[in-house]
Protein backbone atom coordinates (compact mmCIF):
# COMPACT_ATOMS: atom_id res chain seq x y z
CA UNK A 1 0.00 0.00 0.00
CA UNK A 2 1.37 3.29 -0.99
CA UNK A 3 1.95 6.03 1.42
CA UNK A 4 0.97 9.52 1.36
CA UNK A 5 3.62 12.02 0.34
CA UNK A 6 3.84 15.01 2.57
CA UNK A 7 3.88 18.56 1.62
CA UNK A 8 6.79 20.84 2.15
CA UNK A 9 6.55 24.48 3.35
CA UNK A 10 8.08 26.66 0.61
CA UNK A 11 6.95 29.50 2.30
CA UNK A 12 10.46 28.45 4.72
CA UNK A 13 12.42 28.53 1.92
CA UNK A 14 15.18 30.44 0.41
CA UNK A 15 18.33 30.82 -2.01
CA UNK A 16 20.27 28.85 0.69
CA UNK A 17 17.58 26.59 1.31
CA UNK A 18 17.80 22.84 -0.17
CA UNK A 19 14.70 22.55 -2.61
CA UNK A 20 15.13 19.19 -3.30
CA UNK A 21 11.65 17.68 -2.84
CA UNK A 22 9.71 20.65 -3.68
CA UNK A 23 7.55 19.35 -6.74
CA UNK A 24 6.85 22.80 -8.50
CA UNK A 25 4.51 23.51 -11.41
CA UNK A 26 5.24 26.39 -13.83
CA UNK A 27 2.24 28.24 -15.67
CA UNK A 28 3.68 29.83 -19.07
CA UNK A 29 6.71 29.55 -20.83
CA UNK A 30 7.48 33.44 -21.29
CA UNK A 31 10.34 35.65 -20.52
CA UNK A 32 9.47 35.34 -16.70
CA UNK A 33 8.18 31.59 -16.51
CA UNK A 34 11.83 30.54 -18.63
CA UNK A 35 13.63 31.97 -15.58
CA UNK A 36 11.31 30.51 -13.04
CA UNK A 37 11.44 26.86 -14.22
CA UNK A 38 15.48 27.52 -14.83
CA UNK A 39 16.01 28.96 -11.68
CA UNK A 40 13.96 26.52 -9.23
CA UNK A 41 15.57 23.59 -11.41
CA UNK A 42 18.87 25.09 -10.55
CA UNK A 43 17.79 25.40 -6.75
CA UNK A 44 17.03 21.51 -6.91
CA UNK A 45 13.25 21.47 -7.02
CA UNK A 46 11.53 18.83 -9.15
CA UNK A 47 9.98 21.27 -12.30
CA UNK A 48 6.92 20.51 -14.41
CA UNK A 49 6.66 23.55 -16.57
CA UNK A 50 3.25 23.88 -18.77
CA UNK A 51 1.76 25.98 -21.90
CA UNK A 52 -0.76 25.15 -24.38
CA UNK A 53 1.61 27.19 -26.77
CA UNK A 54 3.46 25.35 -29.45
CA UNK A 55 5.59 28.18 -31.38
CA UNK A 56 9.47 27.85 -32.69
CA UNK A 57 10.49 30.09 -29.82
CA UNK A 58 8.53 27.91 -27.29
CA UNK A 59 9.75 24.71 -28.40
CA UNK A 60 13.17 25.85 -28.41
CA UNK A 61 12.94 27.00 -24.54
CA UNK A 62 11.05 24.08 -23.98
CA UNK A 63 14.37 22.15 -25.36
CA UNK A 64 16.97 23.85 -23.17
CA UNK A 65 14.44 23.08 -20.12
CA UNK A 66 14.35 19.94 -20.77
CA UNK A 67 18.28 19.15 -21.21
CA UNK A 68 18.01 20.54 -17.33
CA UNK A 69 16.02 18.17 -16.05
CA UNK A 70 12.57 19.63 -16.50
CA UNK A 71 9.45 18.12 -17.54
CA UNK A 72 8.39 20.40 -20.56
CA UNK A 73 4.58 19.96 -21.35
CA UNK A 74 3.67 22.34 -24.67
CA UNK A 75 0.98 22.00 -26.99
CA UNK A 76 -2.57 22.19 -26.44
CA UNK A 77 -4.04 20.40 -23.72
CA UNK A 78 -0.83 20.60 -21.59
CA UNK A 79 -2.76 22.91 -19.30
CA UNK A 80 -5.80 20.98 -18.98
CA UNK A 81 -4.75 18.46 -16.18
CA UNK A 82 -3.26 19.66 -12.74
CA UNK A 83 -0.33 17.73 -11.87
CA UNK A 84 -0.30 15.73 -8.79
CA UNK A 85 2.12 16.17 -5.59
CA UNK A 86 3.02 19.80 -6.32
CA UNK A 87 4.10 21.98 -3.40
CA UNK A 88 4.26 25.19 -5.12
CA UNK A 89 2.63 26.34 -8.75
CA UNK A 90 4.08 29.61 -10.22
CA UNK A 91 2.18 31.70 -12.35
CA UNK A 92 2.75 33.41 -15.95
CA UNK A 93 1.68 37.24 -15.10
CA UNK A 94 -0.49 36.80 -17.66
CA UNK A 95 -2.52 34.01 -16.15
CA UNK A 96 -5.88 35.35 -15.23
CA UNK A 97 -6.99 34.04 -11.52
CA UNK A 98 -9.72 32.55 -12.96
CA UNK A 99 -7.58 30.56 -15.03
CA UNK A 100 -8.66 27.07 -14.57
CA UNK A 101 -5.06 25.06 -13.39
CA UNK A 102 -5.08 28.68 -10.64
CA UNK A 103 -8.41 27.99 -8.99
CA UNK A 104 -7.69 24.38 -8.83
CA UNK A 105 -4.14 25.61 -6.85
CA UNK A 106 -6.28 27.52 -4.91
CA UNK A 107 -8.77 24.94 -3.70
CA UNK A 108 -5.89 22.48 -3.00
CA UNK A 109 -4.12 25.20 -0.90
CA UNK A 110 -1.40 24.95 -2.64
CA UNK A 111 0.54 28.60 -2.98
CA UNK A 112 0.46 30.47 -6.63
CA UNK A 113 3.79 32.59 -6.80
CA UNK A 114 4.35 34.81 -9.36
CA UNK A 115 7.89 35.19 -10.58
CA UNK A 116 8.50 38.43 -8.84
CA UNK A 117 7.55 37.27 -5.86
CA UNK A 118 9.93 33.74 -6.24
CA UNK A 119 12.66 36.63 -6.62
CA UNK A 120 11.75 38.53 -3.65
CA UNK A 121 12.52 35.27 -1.78
CA UNK A 122 15.61 34.25 -3.52
CA UNK A 123 17.51 37.60 -2.64
CA UNK A 124 19.81 36.16 -0.48
CA UNK A 125 22.18 37.59 2.03
CA UNK A 126 22.79 41.28 1.81
CA UNK A 127 20.63 41.57 -0.86
CA UNK A 128 19.75 44.60 -3.32
CA UNK A 129 17.18 47.39 -2.37
CA UNK A 130 13.96 47.25 -4.60
CA UNK A 131 13.08 50.24 -5.71
CA UNK A 132 9.47 49.47 -7.66
CA UNK A 133 7.00 51.26 -10.01
CA UNK A 134 3.53 50.55 -11.29
CA UNK A 135 1.24 52.59 -12.86
CA UNK A 136 -1.46 52.62 -16.12
CA UNK A 137 0.74 54.44 -17.63
CA UNK A 138 4.94 55.46 -17.83
CA UNK A 139 6.12 52.46 -15.98
CA UNK A 140 9.14 51.36 -18.80
CA UNK A 141 9.71 55.15 -19.07
CA UNK A 142 10.03 55.69 -14.88
CA UNK A 143 12.09 53.03 -14.01
CA UNK A 144 14.69 53.71 -17.50
CA UNK A 145 15.13 57.23 -16.03
CA UNK A 146 15.89 56.00 -12.71
CA UNK A 147 18.55 53.97 -14.08
CA UNK A 148 19.78 56.59 -15.45
CA UNK A 149 19.80 58.68 -12.57
CA UNK A 150 21.18 56.19 -10.00
CA UNK A 151 24.07 55.03 -12.57
CA UNK A 152 25.03 58.74 -12.90
CA UNK A 153 25.62 58.45 -8.97
CA UNK A 154 28.23 55.76 -9.58
CA UNK A 155 25.85 52.81 -8.40
CA UNK A 156 25.18 49.87 -10.31
CA UNK A 157 21.83 49.56 -10.71
CA UNK A 158 19.88 47.41 -13.56
CA UNK A 159 15.85 48.35 -14.62
CA UNK A 160 14.28 45.16 -14.35
CA UNK A 161 10.29 43.54 -14.26
CA UNK A 162 7.95 44.26 -16.71
CA UNK A 163 10.51 46.12 -18.53
CA UNK A 164 12.61 43.74 -20.04
CA UNK A 165 15.20 41.74 -17.57
CA UNK A 166 13.67 39.42 -15.71
CA UNK A 167 13.57 40.20 -11.68
CA UNK A 168 14.62 36.46 -11.10
CA UNK A 169 17.39 36.25 -13.56
CA UNK A 170 18.76 39.59 -11.70
CA UNK A 171 18.21 38.42 -8.59
CA UNK A 172 20.44 35.50 -9.62
CA UNK A 173 22.78 36.69 -11.18
CA UNK A 174 26.16 36.02 -10.32
CA UNK A 175 27.02 40.24 -10.18
CA UNK A 176 25.71 41.91 -7.49
CA UNK A 177 23.68 45.12 -8.31
CA UNK A 178 23.69 48.19 -5.65
CA UNK A 179 19.75 48.70 -6.28
CA UNK A 180 17.13 47.41 -8.80
CA UNK A 181 14.61 49.48 -10.70
CA UNK A 182 11.61 47.47 -10.52
CA UNK A 183 8.57 47.90 -12.96
CA UNK A 184 5.90 45.93 -11.75
CA UNK A 185 2.36 44.96 -13.76
CA UNK A 186 -1.12 44.92 -11.80
CA UNK A 187 -0.73 41.17 -12.85
CA UNK A 188 2.51 40.79 -11.08
CA UNK A 189 1.52 42.69 -8.23
CA UNK A 190 -1.70 40.59 -8.09
CA UNK A 191 0.78 37.60 -7.64
CA UNK A 192 3.14 39.01 -4.75
CA UNK A 193 2.42 38.73 -1.31
CA UNK A 194 5.62 39.91 0.88
CA UNK A 195 7.49 42.27 -1.12
CA UNK A 196 9.39 45.03 0.88
CA UNK A 197 10.55 47.77 -1.38
CA UNK A 198 13.20 50.43 -0.13
CA UNK A 199 10.63 52.92 -2.09
CA UNK A 200 7.40 52.62 -3.57
CA UNK A 201 5.39 54.74 -6.55
CA UNK A 202 2.13 54.77 -8.21
CA UNK A 203 2.38 57.21 -11.11
CA UNK A 204 -1.43 56.90 -11.62
CA UNK A 205 -4.29 55.17 -12.37
CA UNK A 206 -7.01 54.56 -15.40
CA UNK A 207 -9.23 51.80 -16.06
CA UNK A 208 -6.75 49.25 -17.64
CA UNK A 209 -7.17 45.19 -17.97
CA UNK A 210 -10.96 45.12 -16.99
CA UNK A 211 -11.50 42.01 -18.77
CA UNK A 212 -8.40 40.35 -16.84
CA UNK A 213 -9.02 41.62 -13.06
CA UNK A 214 -12.70 41.54 -13.14
CA UNK A 215 -13.25 45.34 -11.95
CA UNK A 216 -11.91 48.97 -11.81
CA UNK A 217 -11.98 48.02 -7.68
CA UNK A 218 -9.85 44.90 -8.29
CA UNK A 219 -7.38 46.27 -10.39
CA UNK A 220 -7.12 49.53 -8.08
CA UNK A 221 -6.54 47.09 -5.11
CA UNK A 222 -3.90 45.14 -6.81
CA UNK A 223 -1.81 48.30 -7.96
CA UNK A 224 -2.28 49.40 -4.26
CA UNK A 225 -0.07 46.01 -3.15
CA UNK A 226 3.40 48.29 -4.62
CA UNK A 227 2.86 50.22 -1.22
CA UNK A 228 2.41 47.39 1.31
CA UNK A 229 5.46 46.93 3.33
CA UNK A 230 7.12 49.75 2.24
CA UNK A 231 10.36 51.02 4.22
CA UNK A 232 11.52 54.38 3.30
CA UNK A 233 8.95 56.66 1.30
CA UNK A 234 5.72 55.87 -0.79
CA UNK A 235 5.71 58.16 -3.63
CA UNK A 236 2.52 59.30 -4.91
CA UNK A 237 0.82 61.18 -7.90
CA UNK A 238 -0.59 64.66 -6.40
CA UNK A 239 -2.68 65.25 -9.68
CA UNK A 240 -4.14 62.10 -9.40
CA UNK A 241 -5.79 61.99 -5.37
CA UNK A 242 -6.60 57.52 -5.69
CA UNK A 243 -2.80 57.49 -5.43
CA UNK A 244 -2.57 59.49 -2.48
CA UNK A 245 -5.76 57.27 -0.42
CA UNK A 246 -3.62 54.12 -1.52
CA UNK A 247 -0.68 55.48 0.24
CA UNK A 248 -2.87 56.90 3.53
CA UNK A 249 -4.54 52.72 3.27
CA UNK A 250 -1.05 51.15 3.04
CA UNK A 251 0.53 48.80 5.88
CA UNK A 252 3.65 50.25 5.68
CA UNK A 253 7.04 49.94 7.65
CA UNK A 254 6.97 52.39 10.66
CA UNK A 255 9.15 55.65 10.11
CA UNK A 256 7.83 55.31 5.95
CA UNK A 257 7.09 58.61 4.34
CA UNK A 258 4.37 59.76 1.66
CA UNK A 259 6.15 61.40 -0.96
CA UNK A 260 4.28 63.96 -3.80
CA UNK A 261 5.25 64.42 -7.04
CA UNK A 262 3.35 67.39 -8.53
CA UNK A 263 3.55 69.85 -11.78
CA UNK A 264 2.66 72.59 -9.82
CA UNK A 265 4.80 74.04 -7.40
CA UNK A 266 5.73 71.42 -4.33
CA UNK A 267 4.50 71.69 -0.76
CA UNK A 268 6.82 70.42 2.13
CA UNK A 269 7.29 66.30 1.65
CA UNK A 270 6.82 66.85 -2.35
CA UNK A 271 8.93 67.03 -5.21
CA UNK A 272 7.80 69.56 -7.85
CA UNK A 273 8.33 72.26 -10.54
CA UNK A 274 9.35 75.86 -9.72
CA UNK A 275 8.98 77.39 -13.09
CA UNK A 276 11.33 74.68 -14.93
CA UNK A 277 13.20 73.82 -12.21
CA UNK A 278 12.96 70.23 -10.62
CA UNK A 279 12.41 71.49 -6.99
CA UNK A 280 13.18 69.10 -3.76
CA UNK A 281 10.70 69.90 -0.67
CA UNK A 282 11.21 66.30 0.46
CA UNK A 283 14.32 65.02 0.80
CA UNK A 284 16.73 67.90 2.52
CA UNK A 285 16.47 69.21 5.96
CA UNK A 286 15.14 72.72 5.41
CA UNK A 287 12.33 72.06 3.65
CA UNK A 288 9.37 73.66 5.72
CA UNK A 289 11.35 76.93 3.98
CA UNK A 290 13.22 75.83 1.50
CA UNK A 291 14.08 73.58 -2.08
CA UNK A 292 17.27 72.18 -3.59
CA UNK A 293 17.05 72.24 -7.59
CA UNK A 294 17.57 68.68 -8.87
CA UNK A 295 17.80 69.97 -12.54
CA UNK A 296 15.32 71.66 -15.06
CA UNK A 297 12.68 70.58 -17.83
CA UNK A 298 15.06 70.99 -19.87
CA UNK A 299 17.66 68.42 -19.16
CA UNK A 300 15.20 65.58 -19.75
CA UNK A 301 16.15 64.52 -22.62
CA UNK A 302 14.68 64.54 -26.26
CA UNK A 303 17.34 64.08 -28.67
CA UNK A 304 16.19 60.45 -29.62
CA UNK A 305 12.75 62.35 -30.54
CA UNK A 306 14.95 64.48 -33.41
CA UNK A 307 13.92 67.82 -31.52
CA UNK A 308 16.47 68.15 -28.54
CA UNK A 309 14.41 71.50 -28.37
CA UNK A 310 11.54 70.72 -28.09
CA UNK A 311 9.41 70.67 -24.60
CA UNK A 312 8.79 67.19 -23.22
CA UNK A 313 5.09 66.47 -22.89
CA UNK A 314 3.71 67.14 -19.14
CA UNK A 315 3.14 62.86 -18.48
CA UNK A 316 7.15 62.89 -19.42
CA UNK A 317 8.14 65.31 -17.01
CA UNK A 318 5.94 63.82 -14.37
CA UNK A 319 7.45 60.28 -15.27
CA UNK A 320 10.80 62.27 -14.34
CA UNK A 321 9.63 63.90 -11.20
CA UNK A 322 8.26 60.16 -9.71
CA UNK A 323 12.28 58.95 -10.61
CA UNK A 324 13.91 61.68 -9.22
CA UNK A 325 11.71 60.78 -5.73
CA UNK A 326 12.65 57.35 -5.72
CA UNK A 327 16.14 58.17 -6.73
CA UNK A 328 16.58 60.53 -3.46
CA UNK A 329 14.84 58.11 -1.03
CA UNK A 330 17.83 55.43 -2.26
CA UNK A 331 20.39 58.85 -0.90
CA UNK A 332 20.60 59.94 -4.56
CA UNK A 333 22.23 63.64 -4.61
CA UNK A 334 21.08 66.22 -6.72
CA UNK A 335 23.91 66.23 -9.33
CA UNK A 336 22.94 62.38 -10.16
CA UNK A 337 19.21 63.46 -11.12
CA UNK A 338 20.33 66.35 -13.22
CA UNK A 339 22.89 64.39 -14.90
CA UNK A 340 20.97 60.88 -15.27
CA UNK A 341 17.83 62.52 -16.73
CA UNK A 342 19.99 64.18 -19.66
CA UNK A 343 21.94 60.86 -20.12
CA UNK A 344 18.28 59.08 -20.23
CA UNK A 345 17.32 58.12 -24.01
CA UNK A 346 13.44 56.91 -24.34
CA UNK A 347 12.40 53.89 -25.58
CA UNK A 348 11.68 53.09 -29.29
CA UNK A 349 7.63 53.44 -30.10
CA UNK A 350 7.51 56.18 -27.40
CA UNK A 351 6.39 59.34 -29.04
CA UNK A 352 9.10 59.25 -31.60
CA UNK A 353 9.22 61.00 -34.48
CA UNK A 354 9.54 59.27 -37.79
CA UNK A 355 9.70 62.68 -40.25
CA UNK A 356 8.38 65.66 -40.82
CA UNK A 357 6.78 65.98 -44.50
CA UNK A 358 5.33 69.18 -45.86
CA UNK A 359 5.19 70.47 -42.85
CA UNK A 360 3.10 67.61 -40.95
CA UNK A 361 5.16 65.93 -38.37
CA UNK A 362 4.66 62.30 -38.39
CA UNK A 363 4.64 60.75 -34.54
CA UNK A 364 5.20 57.15 -33.52
CA UNK A 365 3.41 56.23 -29.92
CA UNK A 366 2.53 52.70 -30.21
CA UNK A 367 3.41 52.10 -26.89
CA UNK A 368 0.18 53.93 -26.02
CA UNK A 369 -1.41 50.54 -25.26
CA UNK A 370 -4.39 51.97 -23.02
CA UNK A 371 -6.95 55.21 -23.54
CA UNK A 372 -5.38 56.74 -20.98
CA UNK A 373 -2.00 56.58 -22.16
CA UNK A 374 -3.29 58.11 -26.12
CA UNK A 375 -4.78 60.85 -24.23
CA UNK A 376 -1.45 61.45 -22.55
CA UNK A 377 0.02 61.31 -25.54
CA UNK A 378 -2.15 63.69 -27.62
CA UNK A 379 -1.88 66.64 -24.99
CA UNK A 380 1.62 67.04 -26.12
CA UNK A 381 0.52 68.16 -29.30
CA UNK A 382 -1.61 71.36 -30.66
CA UNK A 383 -3.40 69.95 -34.13
CA UNK A 384 -3.71 65.57 -34.20
CA UNK A 385 -4.81 63.46 -37.13
CA UNK A 386 -5.11 60.80 -35.02
CA UNK A 387 -4.39 57.13 -35.62
CA UNK A 388 -6.17 54.64 -33.45
CA UNK A 389 -7.65 51.05 -32.60
CA UNK A 390 -6.97 47.29 -31.62
CA UNK A 391 -7.65 45.57 -29.36
CA UNK A 392 -9.93 47.58 -26.15
CA UNK A 393 -9.30 45.09 -23.75
CA UNK A 394 -12.75 46.54 -22.14
CA UNK A 395 -11.69 49.46 -22.29
CA UNK A 396 -14.19 52.64 -23.07
CA UNK A 397 -12.79 55.73 -24.64
CA UNK A 398 -15.53 58.76 -24.10
CA UNK A 399 -13.76 60.04 -21.71
CA UNK A 400 -10.93 60.06 -24.13
CA UNK A 401 -12.48 61.71 -26.58
CA UNK A 402 -14.07 64.65 -24.03
CA UNK A 403 -10.62 65.61 -22.85
CA UNK A 404 -8.76 65.89 -26.40
CA UNK A 405 -11.25 66.36 -29.04
CA UNK A 406 -10.35 70.21 -29.09
CA UNK A 407 -7.12 68.60 -30.30
CA UNK A 408 -8.04 66.48 -32.96
CA UNK A 409 -7.89 67.33 -36.66
CA UNK A 410 -9.24 63.74 -37.74
CA UNK A 411 -9.30 60.28 -36.96
CA UNK A 412 -8.01 57.37 -38.72
CA UNK A 413 -9.37 53.82 -36.99
CA UNK A 414 -8.12 50.36 -37.11
CA UNK A 415 -8.06 46.99 -35.67
CA UNK A 416 -11.00 44.55 -34.12
CA UNK A 417 -11.79 47.36 -31.75
CA UNK A 418 -12.49 50.41 -34.09
CA UNK A 419 -16.19 51.18 -33.92
CA UNK A 420 -15.91 51.10 -29.71
CA UNK A 421 -13.75 54.49 -31.02
CA UNK A 422 -15.70 55.48 -34.12
CA UNK A 423 -18.82 56.01 -31.51
CA UNK A 424 -17.14 57.73 -28.81
CA UNK A 425 -16.18 60.27 -31.25
CA UNK A 426 -19.50 60.76 -33.04
CA UNK A 427 -21.07 60.54 -29.16
CA UNK A 428 -18.40 63.73 -28.50
CA UNK A 429 -16.74 64.99 -31.38
CA UNK A 430 -19.23 64.93 -34.11
CA UNK A 431 -17.56 67.25 -35.87
CA UNK A 432 -14.16 65.23 -36.26
CA UNK A 433 -13.84 63.71 -39.66
CA UNK A 434 -13.34 59.87 -39.08
CA UNK A 435 -11.94 57.26 -41.62
CA UNK A 436 -12.15 53.84 -40.52
CA UNK A 437 -9.22 51.32 -42.52
CA UNK A 438 -10.54 47.86 -43.03
CA UNK A 439 -8.11 45.34 -43.93
CA UNK A 440 -8.85 42.59 -42.02
CA UNK A 441 -6.34 40.77 -40.30
CA UNK A 442 -3.82 42.48 -42.63
CA UNK A 443 -1.03 45.34 -41.88
CA UNK A 444 -3.26 48.34 -42.06
CA UNK A 445 -0.47 50.73 -42.06
CA UNK A 446 -0.25 51.54 -45.83
CA UNK A 447 -3.47 52.36 -45.96
CA UNK A 448 -3.62 54.19 -42.60
CA UNK A 449 -0.37 56.83 -43.99
CA UNK A 450 -2.28 57.36 -47.37
CA UNK A 451 -5.24 58.51 -45.59
CA UNK A 452 -3.84 60.08 -43.01
CA UNK A 453 -1.57 62.24 -45.45
CA UNK A 454 -4.63 64.38 -47.02
CA UNK A 455 -6.32 64.99 -43.81
CA UNK A 456 -3.23 66.73 -42.05
CA UNK A 457 -2.12 70.53 -42.87
CA UNK A 458 1.53 72.45 -42.26
CA UNK A 459 1.99 72.41 -38.54
CA UNK A 460 -0.14 69.33 -37.63
CA UNK A 461 0.88 66.14 -35.91
CA UNK A 462 -0.14 62.62 -37.31
CA UNK A 463 0.22 60.78 -34.39
CA UNK A 464 0.24 57.11 -33.88
CA UNK A 465 -1.05 56.87 -30.42
CA UNK A 466 -3.53 53.83 -31.04
CA UNK A 467 -4.96 53.52 -27.29
CA UNK A 468 -5.35 49.80 -27.72
CA UNK A 469 -3.70 46.51 -27.80
CA UNK A 470 -2.51 45.20 -31.20
CA UNK A 471 -2.42 41.51 -31.16
CA UNK A 472 -5.07 41.67 -33.72
CA UNK A 473 -3.14 43.03 -36.24
CA UNK A 474 0.35 42.95 -35.33
CA UNK A 475 3.15 40.53 -33.23
CA UNK A 476 3.03 43.41 -30.47
CA UNK A 477 3.18 46.95 -30.41
CA UNK A 478 6.92 47.03 -31.54
CA UNK A 479 6.01 45.71 -34.85
CA UNK A 480 3.02 48.14 -35.56
CA UNK A 481 5.37 50.78 -34.35
CA UNK A 482 7.76 49.30 -37.31
CA UNK A 483 5.22 49.36 -39.68
CA UNK A 484 4.00 52.48 -39.47
CA UNK A 485 7.62 54.47 -39.35
CA UNK A 486 8.13 51.95 -43.27
CA UNK A 487 4.87 53.21 -44.51
CA UNK A 488 5.57 56.90 -43.41
CA UNK A 489 9.40 56.98 -45.07
CA UNK A 490 7.93 55.30 -47.73
CA UNK A 491 5.39 58.33 -48.10
CA UNK A 492 8.86 60.29 -47.84
CA UNK A 493 10.72 59.04 -50.65
CA UNK A 494 7.96 59.32 -52.77
CA UNK A 495 7.12 62.64 -51.88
Amino acid sequence: MGHRRMTIDVFSLGRSSSWEGVRAAVGGLGVSGFAAADTLQHLGADVIAMDDGDDDALREKGTLLELLGVDVRLGPGSTATFPEGVDLFVTSPGWSPTTPLLAEAAARAIPVWGEVELAWRLRGDDPAPWLTVTGTNGKTTTVQMLESILRAQGLNALAVGNVGTPVLEAVMNPERFDVLAVELSSYQLHWSQSISAQASAVLNLAPDHIDWHGGLDAYTADKARIYERTQVACVYNVQDPVTEHMVEEADVVEGCRAIGFTLGIPAPGMIGLVDDAIADRAFIAGRLSTAAELGSVGDIGLAAHGDADRVPPPHVVANALAAAALARAHGVEPRAVRDGLRAFVPDAHRIAEVATIDGVRWVDDSKATNAHAAQASIHGFADVVWIAGGLAKGATFDELVIAVRDRLRAAVLIGTDRALIAEALRRHAPDVPIVEVDTGDTDPMERVVEVAAPLARPGDTVLLAPGCASMDQFRNYAARGDSFAAAVNRLRNHS
